[in-house]
C-alpha cells in the first residue's frame, strides 16, 4: 500500500471554512430569485435561492433568516412591495457566507432591499405592457362598443366583497327606477389563482348573450391587487367579444386590466354611474323630443288658430257686407210693401169700398142703386146703400169733377 498524503474530512473542511472567511469576511448583497420558501414553526425561515436563465437553473443556495430578524424583514418587505415574501419573485438580500461541516456552505440573510423587488415589479409589468401591444391587444376591447342601453350584465366578483355591495345598491336603487338584469359570476379576486379565475369566467360571461362584463373589486393593498397584472388575465380581458368594463382599485392604482379593458373606473359605484348615466342621458333626450314635439304642435295649432282668425275675420267681413246688402234690399223691399199697404193709402184720405159680400169694388159699374156698400176709412168703416150710380160720363154732364 503506497502513502499518500490525506487530509481527514474534518480538516479538510476546516479548511475550507477558513478559506470562505477570509475570502469572504463581510456581507455581500446578492441578487437571486427565491425558489423555495419555508417558515417554521420554530420561528427561522429557510429558503433555496437560484440564478436562472432560459428555464435553466444555473445556481443554487441554502439561505436561512434567523427567527429574532425574519418577523422585521418579512414586514418591511411586505409594506414597501405590497406583497408577501414567497417562492417566485427576485431579491436582493444581504447575506454572510457561512460554511457547516454537517450542511456544508450556506447564506444567512440580515437585510433585504424591497425597493429592488418593486423595480424589478415594474420592469416586469412593462414587459407585459410592451408584449401587449406588440401582439394587438392592448387596443382590442376599444373597437368594441357598449349598447345604446346595456341592460344585461355579467358582474365577475367575489360574493362577498363589499365593492359588489356598493355596486348593487347603487345600481338597483336608483331614483330613477331604471331596471337591470345583472348576473354573478364568482371568481377568485387576489392571490395566485386569481387571473386564472377571473379568466374562466370571462370566458363563461362571453358564451352568454351580455350586453358587457364587469370586473369589480373595490381596492385592497397592492399585494391583493397584483394579480390585475397578469398577462394571461389581459389576454383574456382583451379578446373578450363583448365590452369589458374594470372597478378593481382606489385612485393610485391602475393595473394592466385597467388598460386593455374598455373602459375602466376607479371604483364599483363610479362603475354603476357609467350605466346609470347612459341611461340618463337618453331619458333626456327624450325628454328634450318630447318638448320639441310639443313646442312644434304648440307652434303648428297657434298657426292653425291665427289661420282660422283670418278666415273667420274675412268670412265675418264678408257676411257683414251681404248682411247689410240684404239688408237694405229688405229695408226697400219693405218701404214697397208699406207704400202699397192699404192702410198707408187710406191714412191719406183715400177709402176702401166693398160690395155686401167684402170684396173690393174697383169699378163703379159693378154696383147698382140699392145695393149696400162697404166703405173703409183709415181710421174707421161704413155702411152705406147706393142712391145713385154715376159713370164718367153722366158725371162730366152733370158738373161732378
Amino acid at each position: 500500500m503506497m502513502n499518500k498524503e490525506y487530509y481527514e474530512l474534518t480538516e479538510l473542511q476546516a479548511a475550507i471554512k477558513e478559506g470562505l472567511s477570509e475570502l469572504f469576511p463581510d456581507k455581500y448583497w446578492v441578487r437571486a430569485e427565491i425558489r423555495e420558501f419555508s417558515p417554521r414553526s420554530n420561528g427561522h425561515c429557510y429558503l433555496s435561492l437560484s440564478q436562472s436563465s432560459g428555464g435553466k437553473v444555473l445556481a443554487e443556495a441554502r439561505a436561512m433568516i434567523w427567527k429574532w430578524n425574519y418577523p422585521m424583514l418579512k414586514a418591511f418587505f411586505e409594506e414597501t412591495v405590497g406583497e408577501p415574501l414567497r417562492s417566485g419573485i427576485t431579491v436582493l438580500v444581504r447575506v454572510q457566507v457561512n460554511y457547516s461541516e454537517l450542511y456544508g456552505v450556506s447564506l444567512f440573510i440580515d437585510d433585504i432591499d424591497p425597493s429592488f423587488t418593486v423595480g424589478e415589479k415594474a420592469l416586469e409589468k412593462k414587459r407585459i405592457i410592451r408584449k401587449l401591444t406588440e401582439e394587438g391587444y392592448l387596443e382590442m376591447q376599444q373597437e368594441l362598443c357598449l349598447p345604446r342601453l346595456p341592460r344585461r350584465l355579467a358582474v365577475i366578483s367575489a360574493r362577498t366583497a363589499a365593492g359588489l355591495g356598493d355596486f348593487m345598491n347603487h345600481l338597483t336603487g336608483n331614483p330613477s327606477g331604471y331596471a337591470f338584469e345583472v348576473d354573478l359570476l364568482e371568481a377568485l379576486m387576489q392571490g395566485e389563482g386569481a387571473p386564472e379565475s377571473i379568466s374562466e369566467a370571462i370566458k363563461k360571461a362571453s358564451e352568454n348573450q351580455y350586453d358587457a362584463v364587469l370586473i369589480l373589486r373595490g381596492g385592497g393593498s397592492e399585494m391583493d391587487l397584483a394579480c390585475f397584472d397578469d398577462y394571461d388575465l389581459a389576454v383574456a380581458i382583451a379578446t373578450c367579444p363583448v365590452p369589458v368594463l374594470t372597478a378593481i382599485g382606489h385612485e393610485r392604482d391602475y393595473h394592466i386590466a385597467d388598460m386593455v379593458a374598455n373602459r375602466f373606473v376607479k371604483t364599483p359605484t363610479a362603475l354603476a354611474d357609467v350605466f346609470l348615466e347612459l341611461y340618463e342621458a337618453e331619458d333626456a333626450a327624450i325628454t328634450t323630443l318630447a318638448q320639441r314635439i310639443r313646442q312644434s304642435v304648440a307652434r303648428r295649432i297657434s298657426d292653425e288658430f291665427r289661420r282660422v282668425d283670418q278666415v273667420m275675420h274675412r268670412l265675418k267681413f264678408s257676411m257683414s257686407a251681404i248682411l247689410g246688402r240684404e239688408l237694405s234690399a229688405l229695408a226697400l223691399k219693405e218701404t214697397v210693401i208699406a207704400s202699397a199697404d192699404p192702410r198707408t193709402i187710406l191714412s191719406r184720405g183715400y177709402v176702401l169700398v166693398t160690395d155686401k159680400k167684402g170684396r173690393v169694388l174697383k169699378s163703379a159699374r159693378k154696383v147698382a142703386p140699392g145695393e149696400r156698400i162697404g166703405v173703409r176709412f183709415s181710421d174707421g168703416s161704413l155702411q152705406a146703400d147706393v142712391r145713385e150710380v154715376l159713370l164718367p160720363e153722366e158725371e162730366s154732364a152733370s158738373g161732378i169733377a
